[in-house]
């Protein structure tokens, strides 16, 4: 099954330049790096990305992430994916623009 992150440019920049990254502020608080199902991944951009503009989409298969990776209630109950540890690039199957139009981000066909 393939989870989703949504980055801001910046922080994409910093995992390809580093090739691992502990996440964005909002994972650092929290004590993991959140992800999304392809479900969920429209609803997490529009409620905590909107207006960001152009985003990056990844792809990361979750069976390869192991132990580290727990499914744990969060936005009305349903359980989302959470990392317990740094994402490698490698880790990265796919990654697309997130492009923002008309006050909504546009997902890739790979998630249809």
């Amino acid at each position: 099954m393939l989870i989703y992150k949504i980055f801001r440019p910046a922080e994409w920049q910093a995992l390809s330049s580093d090739g691992r990254t502990d996440g964005a502020p909002v994972d650092l608080a929290d004590g993991y790096i959140h992800f999304s199902t392809a479900e969920q991944a429209q609803e997490t951009a529009a409620k905590h990305f909107a207006g960001a503009g152009e985003l990056v989409l990844a792809a990361v298969d979750a069976d390869r992430l192991g132990e580290s990776l727990r499914w744990e209630p969060s936005r009305g109950g349903a359980l989302f994916p959470h990392l317990y540890r740094p994402l490698e690039l490698t880790d990265v199957l796919w990654h697309r623009p997130l492009p923002e139009r008309d006050g909504q981000h546009h997902f890739p066909a790979e998630m249809t």
